[in-house]
């Protein structure tokens, strides 16, 4: 199991609108492919600026197909990552 927690801040409030809608696409996206077990999009009730990804794939061999996918290569990389700074965080599942 592979876990993936991201941290995305909006550079410019104006933006925010803009990132969320996207990266509601690239989550309905992603969730259809094969491996996805979880992805959810959650926008901070404290900083509107800031977004969390939290993704769970089967292997790291899905991971590595999803970030060859259209959401990924046609949505994601060109259209948001320009807007945001981003921290990914590769994590251990430690308790049930």
């Amino acid at each position: 199991m592979i876990y993936n927690n991201v941290v995305l801040n909006v550079s410019n409030s104006s933006d925010v609108e803009t990132v969320k809608g996207l990266l509601r696409e690239c989550g309905d996206l992603s969730k259809k492919e094969p491996g996805c077990e979880r992805f959810e999009i959650y926008q901070s009730q404290v900083d509107k600026l800031q977004f969390f990804l939290i993704e769970r794939w089967s292997n790291q061999e899905q991971l590595d197909a999803h970030r060859e996918a259209h959401a990924f290569k046609n949505i994601y990389v060109p259209h948001v990552l320009p807007l945001v700074s981003r921290f990914p965080h590769p994590s251990d599942k430690l308790f049930d």
